[in-house]
């Protein structure tokens, strides 16, 4: 499987992310070189594409198959759509209920197949959970170091209000399908959808 292995901080500081947002506490102290240098509106769109991609850890081929599947959506703009998916990914949410300190961890969990929907095994990441379906940490894994020291460090990270958490027991449900303010990823959208557009 492919996977982008670049160093992290790095492209933080050089696509203008806190490193919080993808789930490391260590701050960027130095701001992006191209900070004062004049970007065209590609080069904006081509930004904002690169950071969305980077933030949920998905390559070019899955990513475009998320924006033509929020393209065939009724309601909701495309951009807050293709957001949404992202969201629903299965490692995202794990990252989200606190059971992974990055979303790159997020993956390995569910590609060891430590990760059951509604009881059933799921080892790819790319799942889309749905609402009402209930994610939870193996069995046979709970018990594991592992969960107790993911625990530890994301604990003071907050659950978004569309899932919930019992971190006793390493289970989430997805109480319902989020909504575009309900992401807190510091990605623009609509230039991603006017970058594909053309």
């Amino acid at each position: 499987m492919a996977r982008d292995m670049g160093p992290v901080l790095k492209k933080c500081r050089a696509l203008g992310i806190e490193p919080a947002v993808i789930g490391l506490d260590k701050k960027s102290n130095r701001t992006s070189s191209h900070a004062g240098k004049k970007v065209s509106e590609y080069g904006l769109q081509l930004r904002e594409k690169q950071k969305a991609k980077f933030i949920y850890g998905v390559l070019e081929k899955p990513f475009r198959n998320n924006f033509e599947k929020a393209q065939k959506i009724k309601s909701g703009t495309t951009g807050d759509n293709m957001l949404i998916l992202l969201e629903l990914r299965l490692d995202n949410v794990i990252f989200r209920l606190g059971y992974a300190r990055t979303r790159q961890e997020a993956r390995q969990i569910v590609d060891h197949k430590h990760v059951l929907v509604n009881g059933k095994c799921i080892n790819i990441p790319s799942y889309q959970v749905k609402a009402g379906d209930v994610i939870s940490i193996k069995e046979s894994a709970k018990s594991s170091q592992r969960y107790k020291d993911v625990l530890e460090v994301t604990e003071g990270r907050l659950v978004p209000s569309w899932l919930e958490a019992d971190h006793e027991k390493l289970t989430g449900t997805v109480k319902e399908l989020p909504t575009r303010e309900a992401i807190d990823v510091p990605v623009n959208a609509t230039l991603i959808v006017e970058l594909y557009s053309k």
